[in-house]
């Protein structure tokens, strides 16, 4: 019988938890340098673009993401448990929920959300079931906060909380050919602009009521499915 030295056996299981952990880095590093290609050259920039960015052959990069559209869906959930993570640990820190909600908005430059908001509906399935359970994640810790901050009489009492993150998506979104992060500076400002708007009491009633993200996803389908017909 031939026996196996145990320093073979005991390297095994180490190879290929390295090999794991480098796997995990290389999918980072392509969903990061994604992130940032996609902001700057929009969805359709060449994906050996983004393998020269993360530093790794195409390969690579196909061997994760196997064509463009998984690449793209990567990037949003990779985008909303970061928005999650931030929610949960804020919510859990802070003592008045409308600063977790400042905490939230804030930190929501860092995402780049704004750039990549737009972009990436248009090549994301919402309802594919991962994708559509991320984001009803993201949507309670959001509408636990500020559902938190108005019962604590901090925020005001008409908004709800696609009210916010849709003014958020706005204010965060960047010029037309303008670096992102030279704009972080004035987006700071203008988001805190919009969080002493949202201070209770509020001092002007708003027009119309709440909208939520499925009222906007909606007129949207109605609006291309008009332009459809036109065109026919």
């Amino acid at each position: 019988m031939v026996q196996v030295p145990v320093t073979e056996k005991a390297e095994k299981p180490a190879t290929g938890l390295r090999r794991r952990a480098d796997a995990a880095r290389n999918r980072a590093r392509i969903l990061e340098a994604a992130q940032d290609a996609f902001i700057e050259h929009g969805a359709d920039v060449p994906l050996d673009e983004i393998a020269r960015r993360a530093g790794i052959g195409n390969a690579t990069v196909y061997r994760h993401f196997p064509d463009r559209r998984a690449l793209v869906r990567g990037v949003v959930l990779e985008v909303m448990e970061r928005a999650i993570g931030v929610a949960e640990q804020a919510y859990a820190e802070e003592t008045d929920p409308f600063e977790a909600l400042s905490r939230l908005v804030h930190d929501s430059v860092n995402w780049k959300i704004g750039a990549l908001c737009t972009m990436l509906s248009e090549w994301t399935d919402l309802e594919e079931p991962e994708v559509f359970a991320t984001k009803e994640r993201l949507d309670t810790i959001a509408r636990t906060i500020v559902g938190a901050a108005q019962a604590a009489g901090s925020m005001r009492e008409d908004v709800g909380s696609d009210d916010v993150f849709m003014a958020v998506a706005q204010l965060v979104r960047p010029f037309p050919g303008a670096p992102y992060d030279s704009l972080q500076p004035f987006v700071h400002r203008h988001l805190q602009l919009l969080l002493d708007g949202l201070r209770a009491p509020a001092r002007t009633p708003l027009p119309g009521s709440p909208q939520t993200l499925e009222d906007v996803r909606r007129e949207c389908l109605l609006s291309r499915a008009a332009r459809r017909i036109c065109r026919q």
